[in-house]
Parts: C-alpha cells; sequence; structure tokens
C-alpha cells in the first residue's frame, strides 16, 4: 500500500476443488459434492449442505477482519470438474431442496432415468429446471459471502473467478447483482479457464471466445474485468513471453478491462526465472491500455454463436444426459469460422448472423429462435431438421431428404454467392473425420442452391447440400449440410463463407478479413460513427496485405502495433458502406488495432 498498491486476498477455495492434498484439507462431517451414480470427491463439499455454510460464514469473516482491500471468490466454485468425479451435486441434501423446488421426490437413481429417458420435451423441461436449481444454489452461496463480507466491512469490493459454466446456468448477471448487495458495492469479475501453455496457439483464440461469452452478460455496472491469464503450474519454459503478453490481448478484445496475470512460482522461493517476464509484461502494457482505452465495455459485433443459459440442457437430448462423449454443442462450434476473419458476437443484441447448431436448438425459446430467423442465420442440417420438427419450417426454406456418411464431396453451383469459384470442390474426407452430409430439399420456391454434392467420380449424390432462403419475416437463411464448422481453412470456402456472411447480414457485419488470411477479428463500435477492431494474425507466417473491410464512412484508419507504434492507411476502395483497408505487415501470432 505504501508503494501505492492495493491489496487484497483470493481465497484459493471455497467449497474445495479436486481429491488434493487430502490429509491437509478440510475433513469435517460435511456432505461432499455426489454424482449421480452416488460417487464423492473428498476435496469439495455440497454449498447447500448447513455445516459447510457455517464453514464458509466464518472463513469470509476472518478473510474480511484481515483488512483486504478487496475479496475474490475462486473459480472452483462450480459444479462441474471436482475430480474424480465430473456432474455434481446430486447429494441428498440438494435433492430434498430440488423435491421442494419441484413438488417431486426423486432418488439419485428415479432423477437419472427422468434426465436421460422419457420424450425429449420432458428431458428438456427437467434438465432446465435442474439448470435453474444449480443457478440458485449458487446464488445463496454468493449471498452468504456478500452478507457476511458486508456487514463486517460495508462496500468492500467483492469479486468472482470464473469459466464457461454451461452446467451451472451461467446466471453471471443474477451473481454479480448479488455480490453487489443492497447497496450496489463494486463487483470485479475475472474470466479464465484453460490455456496453460503454448502448445496449441488456437486455445488463446478459444479461451477468448470464452472470455467473450463470460463477460456478454455482466451489467454495464461491472467496470473491472480482468482476465485470469493463467500459465499453471508456473514452469516458465511452458509458456513464451511472446505468447502471454499475445494472450491478454486477445482476452482484452474479447471483453476484458484488465489481466490477472496468475504467472508466477507457487513456491517460496527466488524470483530470478520470471523477471524476464515481467519486464515483458512491462513493455506491453502501453498497448493493452491502448486497448481497454479504445474498446471500453463496448461489446463485439459479428457472428453469434446461439448459446444461451440454457444451453447445457439441450447436450444429447436423445441419450445420457452426462454421457462422457457429450459436449456442450452451441459453444465452441463457429471457432473455425471465426478463424477466417469473421467478427465474433457474444450476445444477441450484437449479433448480425446468428448461428444454429444441432441440438442446441433445442435449448433455446421461442423469442430467440423467432430473432434469429427473422435477421440472419447460418445453420446446420441438424439444426433444421430439429427446427423443422419445431414448427419454424416456413421459416427455413428447406427440409433434410437424406443423411450421407461416405464419399461426400462438396461442389459450388454458379450462385452468385460463390462468384469465382463456381465448380470449386471441397472434401472434407468423410473416411478421416467422421462428419455426416445433408441432401437438402426446398420447401419453398425461394429456396436457392449454393452447393452441391458429388461422389469421386464427381457424379452428382444430392443436387443440393448448402442453401440461402430469405423468407416472409425478411430473415435470410443459410442451411451448410456439408462440413458447416470444420474443414473451412482453403481459399474458396473460406471466400464464399464470407460472402454468405454478408449477404444474412444484409450488409450489418461491422467487418472482416476480406483477403486469403487466418486471423481474429473483433470489431467494435466504442462511439457512434466510431469502429476499432482488435486483429490476431492466427498464423506462424507473417500476413503480408491482409485487407480489412470495415462498415465506416471514414476513408482512413490508423493501425497500432504491439509497440504503440501507428501507421496511417487510406481506404483502397469502397464497396457499398465498407471501405477496403490493406494493413501493414502483421508478425507470427500477433495482434494489432485498427481504429476510423
Amino acid at each position: 500500500r505504501a508503494a501505492g498498491y492495493r491489496a487484497g486476498i483470493n481465497v484459493l477455495a471455497t467449497i474445495g476443488h479436486h481429491d488434493e492434498n487430502l490429509p491437509y484439507s478440510l475433513d469435517e462431517a460435511y456432505t461432499r459434492v455426489t454424482d449421480l451414480d452416488g460417487a464423492v470427491c473428498r476435496g469439495c463439499f455440497c454449498p447447500n449442505d448447513e455445516g459447510m455454510q457455517g464453514y464458509v460464514k466464518r472463513l469470509y469473516e476472518l478473510v474480511a477482519s484481515a483488512g483486504p482491500d478487496y475479496i475474490w471468490v475462486d473459480d472452483d466454485v462450480r459444479f462441474r470438474g471436482h475430480m474424480p468425479i465430473r456432474e455434481t451435486c446430486f447429494c441428498d441434501t440438494c435433492l430434498a431442496i430440488f423435491a421442494r423446488e419441484r413438488g417431486v421426490d426423486y432418488t439419485r437413481e428415479s432423477l437419472r432415468d427422468a434426465l436421460n429417458t422419457g420424450p425429449v420435451a420432458q428431458r428438456l423441461e427437467l434438465r432446465r429446471a435442474w439448470l435453474q436449481h444449480a443457478r440458485d444454489s449458487i446464488t445463496r452461496l454468493l449471498a452468504l459471502i456478500e452478507r457476511t463480507v458486508h456487514g463486517l466491512r460495508p462496500g468492500l469490493p467483492l469479486g468472482f473467478m470464473t469459466g464457461d459454466r454451461f452446467f451451472e446456468g451461467y446466471d453471471f448477471d443474477t451473481w454479480a447483482e448479488t455480490l453487489a448487495g443492497g447497496d450496489g458495492a463494486e463487483v470485479l469479475w475475472r474470466p479464465g479457464g484453460g490455456t496453460y501453455t503454448e502448445e496449441a496457439p488456437d486455445a488463446m483464440a478459444d479461451k477468448a471466445h470464452a472470455i467473450g461469452r463470460q463477460t456478454a452478460l455482466l451489467p454495464e455496472s461491472v467496470r473491472r474485468i480482468q482476465s485470469e491469464l493463467e500459465s499453471f503450474p508456473y514452469q516458465r519454459l511452458r509458456k513464451s513471453i511472446h505468447f502471454t503478453t499475445l494472450e491478454a490481448s486477445g482476452y482484452v478484445a474479447g471483453g476484458c478491462t484488465g489481466t490477472a496475470f496468475n504467472v508466477l512460482s507457487q513456491y517460496d522461493e527466488p524470483l530470478d526465472e520470471f523477471e524476464p517476464l515481467v519486464a515483458g509484461l512491462r513493455r506491453a502494457r502501453p498497448f493493452l491500455d491502448v486497448l481497454v482505452r479504445e474498446f471500453g465495455r463496448s461489446r463485439p459485433a459479428g457472428l453469434y454463436s446461439g448459446w444461451g443459459k440454457d444451453t447445457a440442457a439441450a447436450i444429447n437430448p436423445e441419450g445420457a444426459w452426462h454421457a462422457p462423449a457429450a459436449t456442450g454443442a452451441g459453444t465452441s462450434n463457429c471457432n473455425e469460422i471465426l478463424s477466417t476473419g469473421i467478427p465474433a458476437a457474444y450476445a444477441p443484441p450484437e449479433a448480425r448472423v446468428t448461428a444454429l447448431c444441432g441440438d442446441s436448438v433445442l435449448a433455446l425459446d421461442d423469442a430467440a429462435i423467432r430473432r434469429a430467423l427473422s435477421s440472419g442465420a447460418y445453420m446446420d442440417g441438424a439444426a433444421l431438421t430439429r427446427l423443422n420438427e419445431m414448427g419454424y419450417g416456413e421459416w427455413t426454406g428447406f427440409r433434410v431428404a437424406r443423411v450421407l456418411h461416405e464419399d461426400c464431396i462438396e461442389q459450388f453451383t454458379a450462385h452468385p454467392l460463390n462468384g469465382a469459384f463456381a465448380r470449386r470442390l471441397r472434401n472434407g474426407r468423410q473416411s478421416f473425420w467422421k462428419c455426416p452430409a445433408y441432401e437438402l430439399a426446398p420447401t419453398d420456391d425461394a429456396a436457392q442452391t449454393v452447393s452441391r454434392l458429388v461422389d469421386y467420380a464427381y457424379c452428382e449424390t444430392a443436387g443440393c447440400c448448402m442453401g440461402v432462403f430469405e423468407n416472409r419475416l425478411g430473415g435470410r437463411i443459410c442451411v451448410a449440410g456439408c462440413y458447416p464448422w470444420s474443414q473451412l481453412q482453403n481459399l474458396s470456402k473460406s471466400a464464399q463463407l464470407k460472402s454468405v456472411m454478408r449477404w444474412l447480414s444484409k450488409d450489418t457485419l461491422p467487418g472482416w478479413v476480406a483477403s486469403f488470411h487466418r486471423a481474429n477479428l473483433w470489431v467494435r463500435e466504442p462511439a457512434p460513427g466510431r469502429l476499432a477492431a482488435a486483429l490476431v494474425n492466427a498464423s506462424l507466417d507473417p500476413a503480408e496485405r491482409l485487407a480489412l473491410m470495415l462498415r465506416t464512412d471514414n476513408h482512413e484508419a490508423a493501425v497500432y502495433d504491439v509497440n504503440c507504434d501507428e501507421t496511417r492507411v487510406a481506404a483502397e476502395s469502397v464497396e457499398g458502406p465498407y471501405r477496403r483497408f490493406v494493413l501493414p505487415p502483421i508478425g507470427p501470432w500477433h495482434v494489432c488495432l485498427i481504429t476510423v
């Protein structure tokens, strides 16, 4: 404090973590978190247990009494990922609470059966109810912490560390308001999750998109949003200075206003090996400050993956909800599309196009579906089938005629959206990377074919596998029936995608990378008439003559590199509401800021 710093306390584990260090960890007769099979994590306790609540109250009394300037609640306050089990908590206490909420008594066995069998609509309704139960459980815990801390230290800022929290119901707006309390104390947020090394650089972009989701629901009152940049278990050679600073930039681009660098040793030892890292972060700070200043709390606009608070309810709707192979459909489906230079969005208000992926549409309510189908929607064949079954067929323009599992090659037609790439071929190699191909049949005369399917002798196997349609609501639809989310990295397919996304948005996309480069892009409008964009060259090759289309009337853009050196770039051409800017060279896995 004498040096001008605020000093706070980060609680390591409010309710526990994994089966780790058990001989020296809390070992009281409190209920351990429990999965649907009755297995427990011995290192983590149920937040609904009254004894555990007493412990939490005393813990935060001690922490608040130590005089910190702020307190962080840890990211292990969650119901998924407490090894050696997965989803929790299905202990007797939680089942009793759920019984009161539902008016139905369940054993673990009967609840498992109800979640995993029976009509899909019935399963989804029960799964949504369980997600609400999980939201409420975390809300009660945070309310206990808030009352305890603010009872001793009124107005003390409280922070919450998070990751993607689909199984917990993603109730970030409610949790932020709960931590603020009745007097509206400042709330801090620290989104994070994974990316401990630089072995897979794409993990940085994936985490930036996850952070975008985590910040999308936060109230405007939450201003200090510090990404957790984590290099656990803090071995210096596992992550370079360059990648560490790149991460911080990407996470600000996703929605943060700062970074918490969780990068130093976990041991009581000299920090000599970390001195170059800290010096490198100091050099990077001016650029990070510029990013934060330009973006503020404005939100990126572009392609939205269609995720929502209930997305987890639609995982494996006709099978076991917690099957090991079940994944969070509708969360990362767009990541490869975004790496072609399409800008990302994370919430419906900023969606210029909404992606609808497979079963995830079952988790959307009627208003969300109508909003997507009356604006711009990009969907796969599985989502098309679900939407038609749900009664939205008059607005989709197509139906699935067949599902093909082998030897399908996409061939572009002479449709205007394909431009000069008519008759180009794209083979996702179904024998290697299993992905069904969908033959589409138009259900409206206005539906148009963009691609067809051929076999290895180039004989037609399906007259349409990708089509577009404009419905009577004014919504524009694209159904992509052949590798809609992957195998998108060749020139013709990436160019087709950009043409389709622009058409779907009715020229409301704020920008995109028009050249053939691998790049991640976030574009915001921090003030009327102004655009600010962060762009990451997501390749080990330098990006030469990268062309960026921006929806602006300005004829000049300012480009800042990581050294804060500014280059002024004049627009090379105008195309409708867009201007084309060719950027200075961008190094491999480097970031730049563009303002107009």
